[in-house]
């Protein structure tokens, strides 16, 4: 781990997941640190719509970095570091 940061990848870069049925997302990024994100806030919003679908919502994954559930939705990383809620 401690190369990859050193090369230069940002501290928010994710690495893995967990979404959960409150619409929250524990997320773990490069650094090994571990964020609570809730996506609720977002859900008014048209482009999330779709994520009040638990069904899609539970289908969060990790893709370049980031979270993302298709080609159309995903979470800017630096968004879920600086939002989350550290655990």
């Amino acid at each position: 781990m401690e190369e990859i940061i050193s090369k230069g990848t940002p501290n928010w870069s994710v690495t893995a997941v967990e979404p959960h049925e409150d619409y929250t997302l524990t997320v773990t990024f490069v650094t090994g640190e571990k964020k609570r994100y809730d996506v609720r806030p977002l859900l008014k919003y048209p482009a999330f719509a779709p994520l009040k679908n638990l069904d899609l919502f539970m289908q969060a994954h990790v893709e370049c970095a980031t979270v993302v559930w298709n080609d159309d939705l995903d979470i800017a990383p630096e968004s879920l570091y600086d939002k989350g809620i550290s655990l």
